[in-house]
């Protein structure tokens, strides 16, 4: 800092001197800097206000960077985008990104994961916001205990255990010889992935679907689930026939055929 103010002083002096001295004393000491520079190192230590007059010096007169002897004038420039991101990264003030958790919050987390090994991300959750505390599901998913097994039966499990429950119908079209429009309707088994119903028809209604239904499952060999698509065809009258059979009807979600993966295997 004293050799800053050492050089305006001595700029401020410079104002007064005449112009032929002023052009002598700086050939005088560029001679000097040369003889300085002959036997300096590979690379000088400046300091952090060498640095910062330089970068104000060939801010305010760009021309002086061909003079630049210490250092390279790329240097200089590097110096001078380097202080720019330093002053807007202190000028934007908070770090980005999400804001830090509390120790007491985390230590919560953990305890409750351990505590209910049955619980997920999303009850955990639900309790934190209960208590007032505003944290997102991921951060909650991010600090619990991570268990070695699932904490209770894997969706294969339940598949398997549960196959023989579940059946899978579908409206497949078929054309015929003489460019017809046919309507196959197909029941398959989960269990045994097997053809357990097969019917055609050129007109498929809810009534007639409904009737296809009864025929395919007689007295007490209804399934207990139904998985099938959002057809126009299966109307109300197909629905209450099924409900009255005492199946569960399980519609896919629009636009998600891989939802019934037997039918796309038929």
């Amino acid at each position: 800092m004293l050799a800053i103010l050492h050089l305006l002083a001595m700029f401020v002096a410079d104002l007064f001197k005449p112009r032929r001295q002023l052009e002598v004393e700086n050939l005088f000491l560029r001679h000097q800097l040369n003889i300085a520079l002959r036997r300096a190192p590979c690379r000088l230590r400046l300091r952090g206000s060498d640095r910062a007059l330089l970068v104000w010096m060939s801010r305010l007169w760009p021309s002086l960077l061909r003079s630049a002897r210490v250092v390279q004038p790329d240097t200089i420039l590097r110096w001078h985008r380097a202080g720019f991101r330093a002053y807007w990264r202190w000028k934007s003030g908070t770090r980005p990104g999400r804001p830090p958790v509390s120790r007491e919050l985390r230590e919560l987390i953990h305890r409750m994961s351990k505590e209910n090994p049955l619980w997920g991300a999303p009850r955990i959750h639900g309790e934190l916001l209960k208590l007032g505390f505003e944290i997102a599901e991921s951060t909650v998913s991010k600090y619990m205990i991570r268990h070695r097994g699932p904490p209770s039966q894997t969706w294969r499990t339940f598949l398997r255990n549960h196959a023989d429950a579940i059946a899978a119908i579908d409206l497949c079209v078929v054309r015929t010889l003489t460019f017809e429009c046919l309507f196959a309707f197909l029941i398959i088994g989960h269990g045994r992935r097997q053809l357990l119903w097969f019917a055609v028809t050129r007109h498929p209604t809810a009534e007639w679907l409904a009737q296809q239904m009864v025929e395919a499952f007689p007295w007490d060999t209804a399934p207990s689930y139904l998985v099938r698509d959002n057809d126009g065809a299966y109307g109300q009258t197909f629905k209450d026939r099924v409900r009255a059979m005492g199946i569960r009807d399980r519609p896919i979600s629009p636009r998600s055929p891989w939802q019934n993966p037997p039918m796309l295997n038929a």
